[in-house]
């Protein structure tokens, strides 16, 4: 293959990967239609094969598709953070900083600490990133990610905030009905709805191998969000995990079961090393380590 394959071929590509079908590619990458299948067109010319089948429910990937797919990824990854470099460039602490952290944390723990650097910062601008999964930093996916366990590459800065301390609770108005749990044991015989996850994670898995009660077949209320597994818990549907730190805010929440169930959570913030030197990612990163040390203290 001796030609060069543009940019904007796998962009529309990847657009088309991700809205299945070229109207949608279009209006998510501001594109007109047309343009977008000329893209496609050329890029399945140019590599020899067909990257999409036309379907009733719009347009399925093909083997080769799903093989360019993270190589696609990957360079738009690299494309955005090239742009927030870019946009970046000048003095003191300005341009923009993507982050990511799972939903509960950018929900209930972040928006005051946010707020707090763009008071000092004005020229800053943070993308938030809400997600369980974990951003890869090597890929420029983030700059810079809050993660609930060690990381292992070399490349990364990371600094250890503390231990975030995860055990059952319960509202005060479903304990005034169903009374206190007498022990994990008795948690099903007794009658006590549960509320846990959906699919399991390794995490989970692990979780459920040390409490047995907590396997899925157990939980009457499913879900793998966490804002809505600790929505229910307030709603007074029943008993679920949450942070205590979180808990502890909320005077209507009781902790159950204390001396048999207490999952520790060690808390990382992590960059690319190649950021060290970069004043507005050095300046959040900062922020973040401050912001979450602060919201486990109070755990």
């Amino acid at each position: 293959m001796t030609s060069t394959i543009a940019w904007e071929w796998y962009r529309s590509f990847l657009g088309v990967l991700r809205e299945g079908s070229l109207s949608g590619a279009a209006r998510a990458l501001d594109l007109t239609q047309p343009t977008v299948g000329r893209h496609v067109a050329a890029l399945e010319a140019q590599v020899g094969q067909s990257l999409f089948v036309r379907t009733p429910s719009g347009l399925s990937p093909t083997e080769a598709a799903q093989a360019l797919r993270p190589y696609a990824e990957a360079m738009d990854s690299t494309a955005a953070a090239l742009e927030r470099t870019a946009r970046s460039h000048g003095d003191g602490v300005r341009g923009v900083v993507r982050v990511t952290a799972s939903e509960v944390v950018g929900v209930e723990v972040l928006p005051p600490v946010l707020a707090e650097l763009r008071e000092r910062h004005p020229a800053l601008i943070v993308e938030l990133v809400l997600s369980n999964r974990v951003q890869d930093l090597l890929r420029r996916e983030a700059d810079i990610a809050i993660r609930m366990t060690s990381p292992k590459q070399e490349q990364l800065i990371a600094r250890r905030v503390g231990v975030v301390e995860v055990a059952a609770h319960a509202h005060e108005r479903y304990l005034a009905a169903h009374g206190m749990p007498r022990s994990m044991k008795t948690l099903i015989a007794d009658g006590h709805t549960l509320i846990g996850y959906d699919q399991p994670a390794p995490y989970i898995r692990e979780l459920a191998r040390r409490y047995p009660v907590m396997a899925r077949e157990r939980f009457a209320l499913r879900s793998d969000s966490d804002l809505a597994q600790l929505a229910l818990i307030r709603a007074g549907a029943g008993i679920g995990l949450c942070q205590v730190a979180l808990a502890r805010r909320d005077p209507a929440l009781r902790r159950v079961l204390e001396d048999e169930l207490s999952i520790p959570l060690e808390t990382w913030v992590t960059m690319h090393e190649d950021l060290r030197d970069s004043p507005r990612c050095r300046v959040v990163f900062e922020a973040l380590i401050c912001g979450l040390g602060q919201h486990i203290g109070l755990g």
